[in-house]
């Protein structure tokens, strides 16, 4: 005969750890808690390495005697617990920080205030007759797209090109193949959209178009080949710009844009600390930058040499530290060889063969603060008709 009752856990390990010697316990409780006790002592077992008693079973057995032929009755115990180490150490583990919480901020969340430039680097406008005699770009038209999309987004303040917006391959001092010939007109043409186009994406902003060393190729043709055509001006406007200048040719006084030309000289300052030019330094391996570096007391932005680049420095001034930037965006010109260079190189029919140099396209969004003078300079880098800003995806 045999019978089994179940003890609550939590009880029975209450009362285990409180050595098992309630006098206000009922009895049969005692007796089952110390036959409990007298079990884990008879095997050696600590009450302290105890973690938890899952079960405790209570029963009774009946042996007769082989000799006599009686029937002895004994209690017995069943106990299954588990170690104390089951649960963990007991020594401080890493946790997790402790639970915040967190009011909602009663801050609106609103602009910086900041005005914002955009720089636009060199866009190489021009083209080269294909096989068929249709014109073929060399300003890369889906970077221009990208651009344009990023300078609507902005609504920027100032937009500054930096120059070398027009290519002039035809105009220059090195020989071009015929393939290039009789395309200047074309390449005005598409400039003077593209200059359209940039106040449309702005159009409250003040837009400077710096001179580069190919729109300086233009004046320097003329004087070369026919200087009595140089400066000439419409009757009676003393005041206007050239017939035979870019500004005019391409109308930027009727899309109210600034033409700043005497490259290397002209430059914009969009703060008493950062000044944007078109470049007259070359360097390979990145280090233009550093050259800059070398030589301006304030921070510069640049173009001219195709490449993003940016390098900073800080000195140590009367006042304590100053740091000084030199960045190039890039430029939205074609980087396959298409724009006439002295590593590209043409077929037996004078059109460029693909040859990929070392230029990245990109352009240049700068907050700034009039007062302070303080900027941040945020360069955006374009793919293959693609960019990424604050998030944001633009394609072609």
């Amino acid at each position: 005969m045999t019978y089994s009752s179940d003890i609550d856990e939590e009880s029975v390990l209450v009362s285990l750890r409180d050595d098992i010697e309630r006098e206000n316990a009922s009895t049969t409780k005692k007796q089952s808690l110390g036959r409990i006790a007298e079990l884990l002592e008879r095997n050696g077992i600590d009450i302290d390495e105890v973690g938890a008693i899952k079960r405790v079973s209570l029963y009774q057995a009946v042996t007769k005697d082989s000799d006599t032929g009686e029937a002895s009755v004994h209690d017995l115990t069943g106990i299954q617990f588990s170690p104390k180490w089951e649960t963990g150490p007991e020594w401080p583990v890493i946790q997790q920080g402790p639970p915040v919480k967190i009011n909602a901020s009663k801050a609106t969340k609103t602009r910086s205030g900041w005005p914002v430039a955009v720089v636009l680097p060199d866009i190489q406008c021009g083209y080269f007759s294909a096989v068929d005699g249709s014109l073929e770009a060399i300003h890369d038209e889906r970077a221009i797209s990208v651009a344009l999309s990023i300078v609507a987004d902005v609504d920027p303040d100032i937009v500054v090109l930096v120059g070398d917006n027009l290519d002039f391959a035809e105009l220059g001092k090195y020989i071009v193949t015929s393939a290039y010939q009789q395309t200047t007109q074309a390449t005005i043409d598409r400039a003077t959209r593209l200059a359209a186009e940039i106040r449309q994406a702005a159009p409250r902003a003040k837009i400077i178009w710096l001179a580069g060393n190919h729109e300086e190729r233009l004046p320097k043709f003329l004087l070369q080949n026919a200087a009595a055509a140089f400066g000439l001006k419409r009757g009676n406007l003393p005041e206007s710009w050239p017939v035979m200048s870019v500004p005019y040719l391409c109308r930027l006084d009727e899309v109210d844009i600034e033409y700043r030309p005497g490259y290397p000289a002209s430059s914009v300052w969009i703060t008493e600390r950062l000044r944007v030019i078109h470049g007259d330094r070359v360097a390979s391996g990145g280090s233009t930058a550093h050259k800059y570096l070398g030589q301006e007391k304030s921070s510069v932005v640049y173009g001219h040499i195709h490449r993003r680049e940016w390098a900073e420095r800080t000195r140590e001034d009367h006042d304590g530290p100053r740091t000084v930037l030199a960045a190039s965006p890039g430029c939205l010109c074609r980087v396959d060889g298409a724009v006439p260079s002295t590593r590209g190189g043409t077929d037996l029919n004078g059109r460029p063969l693909v040859r990929y140099e070392d230029w990245q396209q990109g352009l240049a969004v700068i907050p700034y603060d009039p007062e302070s003078g303080n900027f941040c300079y945020e360069q955006v880098a374009i793919h293959d008709g693609w960019a990424m800003y604050r998030g944001k995806e633009y394609k072609a």
